[in-house]
């Protein structure tokens, strides 16, 4: 099996358990919580984005990334992670900004990830990636695309819900 292939069928397992996760066991969970607590648990997946800094090391050990894609992905991400912190405190601190910053944070994100796909199509980075990238790639990338959803779900689905209320 090629290098692509592999990397194609261990995204889309991923993709697969993620949404069976978020359907039989985050979504129920989610239901029972209020708002602020919901959306600030899923929140927490995307704290971490800053691990796609490690583009960088694994362009120095010879990942053929270009410098421009590399750049977007890796701050694309610092933002989303530094934006996730900033949902997650406002949300704690039950500020009136919770709300329209957390969906800041969905459309930046939509745009990131998205970006970063057509990016990773265009420059055929599933044929390339491996080691760390690899993992991020077909592992940590659905996750975010999964709890994307579902944080759009949770800002939907109790709009009219204020945050501190039970």
């Amino acid at each position: 099996m090629d290098t692509r292939s592999a990397g194609l069928i261990a995204n889309t397992l991923s993709f697969v358990v993620f949404i069976l996760i978020a359907v039989w066991y985050v979504a129920p969970w989610l239901r029972t919580k209020s708002r602020e607590v919901a959306l600030t648990a899923l929140l927490w997946v995307n704290a971490f984005r800053y691990v796609a800094l490690e583009l960088f090391s694994a362009q120095w050990a010879g990942l053929p990334i270009p410098n421009d894609l590399r750049d977007e992905i890796a701050y694309g991400d610092v933002l989303g992670a530094v934006l996730a912190l900033a949902c997650i405190f406002a949300l704690r601190s039950r500020s009136r900004v919770a709300v329209p910053l957390t969906w800041l944070f969905a459309l930046a994100t939509l745009l990131d990830l998205s970006n970063a796909l057509v990016g990773g199509i265009r420059h055929r980075m599933m044929a390339e990636v491996h080691d760390v990238p690899w993992l991020i790639l077909c592992f940590y990338v659905p996750a975010l695309w999964v709890t994307l959803v579902l944080i759009v779900w949770q800002l939907l689905s109790r709009r009219g819900e204020r945050i501190g209320s039970a």
